[in-house]
């Protein structure tokens, strides 16, 4: 059975416009999936749309974790049964810290799992825990005491991002343009976070257009995106002849040649 399985999706816009279509995919445990298109392709509309976002209405297929279907699920029930999405644009939280928000992440987690009732993580565990995975993310410890995402640069903004995903340990995280706004440094230590904490327990669909961040995190399917559908598919292979062909190259012709 697969962890996350996307059957024929069709997603529009609130005033009808269909942004994806089509959409058929698989991902399992210990697989980075890697949606490549172009921008206005609808790879962000297919990130909100998998998360729940109530902007977006899924008018066919369905989505399902572990063979049962999310569609009825709002967000954070979809974050509770694994789901975990990445944002393109993480939002700043004045006045909440980071440390105070994950917190309060973890202890919403460990609650859901205890059937509702309340669970709340033990404060040297969790110090333990938070130490450890912003070691390993290489984020400065003092960025804890921090208010969320407020005057964060862009590459700080993103290992948080990553250091909220190694804290709650999603089963399928959706990484939106994580790339975007990070230095070599920078998407080195995202990316190196990523593929770390892929394995048997949680699989990956990393979202993007360019190939550089693949070069760190070597996922093992690339799909093409484009128009909101899946033109083509294969293996890492597949984003090195985007990066030399360009997205011209899997647009497929008009039916009935040009007009």
């Amino acid at each position: 059975m697969a962890l996350l399985e996307i059957k024929n999706l069709h997603v529009a816009t609130e005033d009808g416009t269909e942004i994806v279509r089509d959409l058929d995919l698989t991902v399992n445990s210990n697989e980075v999936h890697a949606m490549m298109g172009p921008n206005g392709s609808g790879k962000s509309t297919l990130a909100y749309a998998l998360m729940g976002h109530p902007a977006y209405e899924i008018t066919d297929g369905d989505i399902l974790i572990d063979g049962e279907s999310i569609l009825e699920l709002g967000a954070d029930e979809r974050a509770q049964r694994g789901l975990f999405l990445a944002f393109q644009y993480p939002h700043a939280v004045p006045g909440v810290t980071v440390a105070s928000f994950l917190r309060t992440a973890v202890n919403a987690q460990r609650k859901a799992a205890n059937g509702g009732e309340d669970d709340p993580v033990k404060i040297p565990e969790f110090r333990k825990q938070l130490t450890a995975s912003m070691e390993q993310l290489k984020v400065p410890k003092e960025m804890a005491g921090r208010y969320l995402n407020d005057g964060f640069s862009g590459g700080e903004k993103k290992r948080v991002e990553i250091l909220q995903m190694a804290m709650l340990s999603p089963r399928i995280a959706v990484l939106d343009e994580t790339d975007s706004g990070l230095d070599i440094d920078a998407l080195r230590i995202v990316a190196g976070g990523v593929r770390g904490l892929v394995g048997p327990e949680m699989g990956a669909l990393v979202i993007t257009h360019y190939q550089r961040i693949l070069n760190y995190i070597k996922p093992d399917f690339v799909h093409v995106f484009v128009d909101g559908r899946i033109v083509r598919e294969g293996g890492p292979e597949l984003a090195e002849q985007l990066e030399a062909d360009g997205y011209e190259a899997f647009i497929p012709e008009p039916v009935g040649g040009e007009s």
